[in-house]
């Protein structure tokens, strides 16, 4: 095993030349736009090629990540112990990282209205722009290219580096980190909920040398197979993100996964590991994210929260769930995740958001979904009543993950949602079209800016390879489904205005659930126009 990121950190404390030098001057910022800066970080992504060199190295590359991270961090003009500032809740898991981190931020605003909370997540949906987001906002396009320009210009000009094999600039989530780092210290945050992009011991988060609290969501065992990684491994990564001195939180986990958790924690000298239970109290109120697996994500988050506030603040309550506690996880949002949206253009049509990606997820999706009042519709006495009621389901998943057993995970919970809710249906025809499209934004073959990706073979999309692997494991679990309601399609747009051509030729109300991926979720918001109510 190579350093932990605690302890690079501190070996790099001695390199004083790097994190002493004066920053780099500042560029005149009337000329260069939010679209030039997302042209510019669209330039940091690395492609298809160079992401399966990464793969083929078996993870060697990972122990680079920390000190080229911290490389970056001094060339920008700043020392590691000034991100102790941010006063850092640092957030991983396999699932539910994310919702666990916007419940953790609303906690806080809510209960500390006076401060400014900054929060850092990763993916975006529309915009890159929500990753960074203070008091809930993401930054204004003037805000983020200004403080995009700053790191940039600081990056190009100092390019004095302590190991000479260290990129010239960052990769795409590298650089978006170094942002919200500077980004936050300019606007002296008096909070920040971090949420790990990747892993944890090798994150390019992972640079903080004293977070305030650190928290571990749940380890899904699909990631497992995913991912080619024991539980063990997994459990490793994740608890790298452990400091000494601090205290760690995370929920009930798989006995492996468990262990590994408490060994890491002594060996990083956290203060204390607080293995934490489901939250009952949380059963009497209507959490802002559905979803029965987020009692979970907020009751962890209710722990760092509090955790948090007992050190950082005169807060003191000993309640076990505080007033503003209950507010903040009331209103909490999350798009793209477990969200009905009632079409405003388009009658009678409303979509089911959820970027669910694993096995895992997807039955959580479909749990979801699959209920009375969501996918089955309810008349005005509330019975059930699917009489008038067309499904249409869009379906994308990450190239070499495997179609099979996603499209299988579908089937599967559904046929088990219908026997739980008394349905005589059969899953194989719950939906009247299933969908399978690209990423790609718009019918033309190209991007929203914002959401262009070259981590995708181009092959791959001109063949639509993919897609048709995806039609096809749907024609093998369900074998007797028409194959003209089955539509293998180029981009996100062609997805839209199928769904349009079959609502006009049906006075059907039309429920359509978008799943598979984040960024075809971001893609269908983007094109549907459904920004100003789902966002």
């Amino acid at each position: 095993m190579c350093q932990d990121a605690s302890k690079l950190v501190k070996s790099y404390r001695s390199t004083t030349k790097l994190f002493e030098r004066p920053i780099a001057s500042r560029r005149a910022m009337s000329t260069r736009s939010y679209r030039e800066a997302v042209d510019c970080l669209n330039s940091l992504q690395s492609n298809a090629a160079t992401l399966e060199a990464v793969r083929a190295s078996g993870g060697r590359l990972s122990q680079f990540a920390i000190p080229e991270m911290l490389e970056y961090l001094g060339r920008i003009g700043y020392h590691p112990d000034q991100l102790n500032a941010l006063n850092v809740i640092h957030i991983t898991g396999t699932k539910g990282k994310g919702s666990t981190s916007a419940f953790t931020d609303s906690i806080l605003r809510q209960t500390m209205p006076g401060w400014k909370v900054g929060l850092y997540t990763s993916p975006h949906l529309v915009a890159v722009r929500e990753r960074i987001r203070i008091n809930g906002a993401p930054l204004s396009e003037v805000q983020f290219a200004k403080h995009f320009f700053e790191v940039w210009d600081r990056l190009k000009e100092n390019d004095t580096r302590v190991t000479e094999d260290t990129p010239p600039m960052p990769g795409y989530f590298r650089f978006i980190t170094l942002l919200a780092f500077h980004a936050f210290l300019e606007s002296k945050v008096n909070a920040t909920i971090l949420e790990v992009g990747v892993g944890g011991t090798y994150d390019s988060t992972n640079i903080v040398p004293r977070p305030v609290v650190t928290g571990v969501t749940a380890l899904g065992l699909d990631h497992v197979a995913v991912l080619g990684k024991t539980l063990e491994e997994i459990a490793w990564q994740k608890g790298g993100i452990f400091k000494e001195g601090v205290p760690a939180y995370t929920v009930v986990q798989p006995k492996e996964g468990a262990q590994v958790l408490d060994s890491r924690a002594r060996e990083l000298k956290s203060s204390s590991l607080t293995i934490i239970p489901l939250n009952h109290e949380l059963d009497k109120v209507k959490l802002g994210l559905a979803g029965q697996h987020q009692l979970q994500n907020a009751s962890l988050a209710v722990s760092l929260a509090r955790e948090f506030l007992k050190k950082q603040s005169s807060f003191q309550n000993d309640q076990e769930l505080p007033e503003s506690f209950v507010s903040g996880l009331e209103k909490t949002s999350w798009p793209g995740r477990c969200q009905t949206v009632v079409d405003p253009k388009r009658s009678q049509v409303t979509w089911y958001l959820d970027g669910a990606h694993t096995v895992e997820s997807l039955e959580y999706c479909i749990q979801w979904f699959a209920n009375p009042g969501v996918g089955f519709s309810l008349d005005a006495s509330g019975h059930m009543d699917d009489k008038q009621v067309t499904r249409i389901l869009i379906f994308n998943c990450t190239s070499g993950r495997s179609g099979d057993s996603f499209l299988g995970t579908i089937r599967n919970k559904l046929a088990d949602q219908l026997v739980i809710h008394c349905r005589e249906d059969q899953p194989e025809y719950f939906f009247d079209q299933v969908i399978f499209c690209t990423n790609v934004t718009y019918a033309g073959g190209h991007f929203k800016s914002d959401l262009a990706t070259l981590a995708m073979p181009k092959s791959d999309l001109e063949e639509l390879k993919t897609q048709h692997q995806l039609a096809a494991a749907w024609s093998k679990l369900c074998p007797s489904y028409p194959p003209d309601c089955i539509h293998v399609l180029p981009s996100v747009e062609h997805a839209v205005k199928e769904v349009e051509a079959s609502k006009s030729n049906s006075d059907n109300r039309t429920q359509v659930l978008v799943t598979g991926s984040l960024h075809l979720v971001g893609g269908l918001i983007e094109v549907a126009g459904l920004s100003e109510v789902a966002l």
